[in-house]
């Protein structure tokens, strides 16, 4: 068997194509909801936070030490909402009352 034939039968064993279809789509997906989250969602989040709309570059310093709280903040908000929409795309495509364990 030729490393060719291995390599095609690897491919179809493991459903390679599958998974990288599935990956460039995860990828468009975060892009569009990073968007949402970046455009729609923080500058309505944004004045809860901070009277003057720049929380996300508020900085605690601890001597020479600067920590990026706002940034952190920031990404932990992108991530739930993320992580919230997937959910949501997940259980429409599962068709499921209930995201459970396989």
């Amino acid at each position: 068997m030729g490393i060719i034939s291995e390599f095609k039968e690897f491919l179809q064993e493991y459903k390679v194509m599958g998974l990288a279809v599935a990956f460039i789509m995860a990828a468009a997906t975060t892009t569009l909801v990073q968007s949402l989250v970046t455009n729609i969602v923080m500058p309505l989040i944004s004045p809860l936070l901070s009277a003057t709309g720049d929380w996300q570059a508020m900085v605690v310093a601890l001597g020479p030490i600067k920590f990026g709280v706002g940034a952190f903040l920031a990404a932990v908000i992108n991530f739930v909402i993320i992580a919230f929409v997937i959910f949501l795309i997940a259980k429409m495509l599962m068709k499921e009352e209930k995201v459970t364990k396989k």
